[in-house]
């Protein structure tokens, strides 16, 4: 069996709600987050995870103990979220009004984590895994779950812009079938309503 890496977002917070940057700052999930991420479990607990591993943050630790996987976990701390740096707890929002324009994916945080350093850290963690055989559970983050699925299929942190990752729902990179070489994103921003096995119920 080759390699398939189920990237799970954990479940919403009050500042992922509010759009508020979280990296370090320990916030729990919400009641609805909780919700969710119980929401996952029917889901994975179909799969069967050669491995499972876990952000060392309590957001994401919760979401795989609510998830079913907690027994299993391994913490791992190159899942951790983008190091917001002096841009920890404030919302983009709030940012573009004294820095015009400004894209993490491109420019990276002041006092915190450059997209270079992101993606270096995503294809340590990446290689580390890459012999391993089966499916492998991946409890991290929002912008770092994307800085890992366009480091997969071998493009720049930029790019990562471009791939919405909501709370609670799952990513799934592998390889193609028919080119067992090239790596893909199987699945990509599927939640606990939707089966991973397929494409979701909504348009």
């Amino acid at each position: 069996m080759s390699l398939r890496l189920y990237l799970i977002r954990h479940g919403e917070t009050e500042w992922s709600l509010s759009g508020r940057h979280t990296g370090v700052t320990e916030v729990p999930l919400t009641a609805r987050g909780e919700e969710r991420a119980r929401g996952l479990a029917p889901i994975l607990r179909e799969v069967g995870f050669a491995r499972v591993l876990a952000s060392p943050r309590l957001r994401a630790r919760q979401t795989c103990e609510l998830a079913g996987l907690a027994g299993a976990a391994e913490i791992e701390p190159n899942l951790a979220e983008w190091d917001y740096g002096d841009y920890e707890g404030r919302r983009s929002l709030d940012i573009w009004k004294e820095r015009p324009g400004w894209e993490i994916f491109r420019d990276g945080c002041p006092g915190g984590e450059t997209p270079a350093e992101a993606s270096d850290r995503a294809d340590r963690l990446l290689l580390s895994l890459r012999a391993t055989e089966g499916n492998v559970a991946l409890f991290t983050h929002g912008h770092f779950g994307r800085v890992l699925a366009v480091r997969w299929i071998g493009l720049p942190v930029i790019d990562g812009r471009r791939f919405a990752f909501d709370a609670a729902s799952i990513g799934v990179l592998g390889y193609d079938p028919g080119h067992p070489d090239a790596p893909v994103v199987a699945l990509w921003n599927e939640g606990p309503a939707e089966r991973v096995g397929g494409r979701s119920s909504q348009s």
